[in-house]
């Protein structure tokens, strides 16, 4: 008797023995696509260890058990590897990248928010990073806010307290010291939300800014996340 359509699940036979078998297979293909969680999609080889109902997004070169299968989702299902072909609207959540994937029918993309029919795609990100203070009146990040993004704000939250003896402290960018916040606490759980008025977009990748007011840095951490819009263009003929 042949599967379902879009699954592949194993029908029942009519006057079939043993019929639990199959519908146990068919309940744990449905457990294991329904809200998918996948591991990981950077694998190319399955896993020493491995246990029931774990899922993972095979990339580009899979070996071994996953050769053959590029781009399929696979779940270790009933001591085996179970293999699924995507289809168009699928949705998979990455835990180790925290990331939730649309399926376009050629690629997956990453939190978008909205997809044209030729793929073009507006994708809502938050870029997070720890910044520790090494001392000085001024301190940068590395260049965390990409390249042709607009961002709506950034947020972030002191995790060890900042020390030195500066009064406060602002965060923002080249040309604009406190755009994304002035007069910023200085003990843990201090936090801060700069938004902007309208959306800021930057053309090449940014830095933030980090500035002591009436003193200097010595010490401390603290959590910063950039909220923005990136976007794609649309496919060609």
């Amino acid at each position: 008797m042949p599967d379902s359509a879009r699954l592949h699940l194993p029908f029942v036979a009519a006057a079939q023995a043993q019929k639990h078998i199959t519908v146990n297979e068919a309940l744990a293909r449905v457990d294991a696509m329904v809200q998918v969680t996948a591991e990981s999609r950077t694998l190319q080889s399955p896993p020493l260890v491995v246990s029931e109902g774990e899922t993972y997004l095979i990339p580009a070169g899979g070996v071994n058990d996953w050769q053959d299968h590029d781009g399929e989702v696979t779940s270790f299902l009933n001591g085996a590897w179970a293999f699924f072909q995507p289809l168009p609207g699928w949705e998979i959540w990455v835990s180790d990248e925290f990331r939730r994937l649309t399926f376009t029918g050629d690629t997956w993309i990453d939190n978008a928010v909205a997809l044209s029919k030729n793929q073009a795609a507006m994708h809502a990100d938050i870029v997070e990073i720890d910044h520790v203070f090494t001392g000085g009146t001024f301190e940068q990040t590395g260049f965390v806010i990409p390249s042709h993004t607009s961002v709506w704000g950034v947020t972030g939250r002191v995790l060890q307290p900042i020390t030195g003896d500066l009064s406060d402290w602002s965060l923002g960018v080249d040309g604009s010291a406190t755009r994304y916040g002035d007069g910023l606490g200085l003990g843990a759980g201090s936090w801060l939300r700069g938004l902007t008025g309208q959306p800021v977009t930057y053309y090449s990748a940014s830095r933030l800014d980090l500035t002591a007011n009436g003193g200097s840095f010595t010490g401390g951490s603290v959590r910063l996340a950039i909220h923005l819009m990136r976007f794609d263009l649309p496919l060609g003929d």
